[in-house]
């Protein structure tokens, strides 16, 4: 246990969770910032971030800012004297005042090969984009999105039915090991981080609730990655008798269709043609009723075939 060292951990969601458990098992962790609780669920009750429940049952303090940059915010992470912040899906930038903190810097655990897919949804966006690989990189942080240079890396396989879900379960731990083995050679000088290139940039923005909607112009292999790519947050889903449809499970057709959004039965499950293709839905979620398979869907959806194209509004 190394006890010299004072660590800030700043991250969110059950994503960083790993990373801080490791912190805490290898070095002194002085402090943890995370996001606000907030509401969740029908009835609007307070939920907190995953990072807060983990940090508090190893009896790390907490500070959940609703802005990083007010000035007690700064004053807090002040007193804690961080020789080194450690940065993972936290949910607000860092300004110079925090990042010229501590000694070693602030270093950011992202989840993607840099320069590809910077920003604040690099998982969902190598789904959605049909990359074969993705990864976890270790980066000391800058002013910039996602600019800083580069530590370490580690690549991870997409599997074909990889979900956002399943891809964040498989990434989170590799960020967690990936960190534990960069520190300490980077905190003895033996590892010089190593600018990115400009060549390959790409951008991942922040997920609003309308990228889940399906629009039936796009190929059916497009919508089958975002139907992947959206789950578990925000959910594929289009209009379906006035109320969104979530579809949770699908696959591709790549054979004649009876035209863009145009829906009918396929392989026994409903589908819908796209622009190229069909999508067929193998597991959906009507407007207050439970998941079901496409399949029981349609048994009692008797007006599923129409000869009018699916609308996505």
């Amino acid at each position: 246990m190394t006890h010299q060292l004072r660590i800030v951990f700043m991250g969110s969601p059950a994503f960083a969770v790993p990373a801080l458990e490791a912190l805490a098992k290898n070095y002194y962790v002085a402090g943890v910032v995370t996001q606000p609780d907030r509401p969740s669920g029908r009835g609007g009750a307070l939920s907190a971030p995953a990072v807060k429940t983990a940090a508090l049952g190893l009896g790390i303090p907490v500070m959940q800012p609703e802005k990083l940059s007010m000035i007690d915010s700064v004053a807090k992470i002040t007193d804690w004297a961080p020789d080194l912040i450690v940065v993972t899906a936290f949910g607000q930038i860092l300004r110079p005042s925090v990042l010229d903190l501590p000694a070693f810097a602030c270093l950011n655990i992202h989840g993607s090969l840099l320069p590809r897919w910077r920003g604040a949804a690099p998982i969902q966006a190598a789904i959605l984009a049909g990359d074969r690989e993705t990864g976890i990189t270790i980066m000391k942080m800058d002013p910039g999105i996602d600019t800083g240079p580069i530590l370490s890396q580690c690549s991870v396989p997409i599997v074909p039915d990889e979900t956002g879900d399943s891809l964040f379960v498989k990434m989170a731990p590799l960020g967690a090991e990936l960190l534990v083995a960069t520190l300490p050679r980077y905190l003895n000088g033996d590892l010089i981080p190593r600018p990115q290139t400009e060549e390959g940039v790409t951008y991942a923005p922040m997920l609003k609730k309308d990228d889940g909607m399906l629009d039936f112009t796009r190929s059916a292999i497009e919508l089958e990655r975002r139907v992947r790519a959206m789950n578990p947050w925000p959910g594929a889903f289009f209009a379906w008798q006035g109320n969104p449809l979530k579809v949770l499970r699908a696959h591709f057709h790549n054979e004649n269709t009876p035209g863009a959004g145009h829906r009918f039965i396929q392989e026994g499950c409903p589908a819908v043609g796209t622009s190229d293709g069909s999508l067929i839905l193998d597991e959906i979620q009507p407007a207050g009723k439970k998941p079901m398979p496409g399949r029981a869907f349609l048994a009692g959806a008797r007006n599923w075939q129409t000869n009018q194209p699916q609308t996505t509004k």
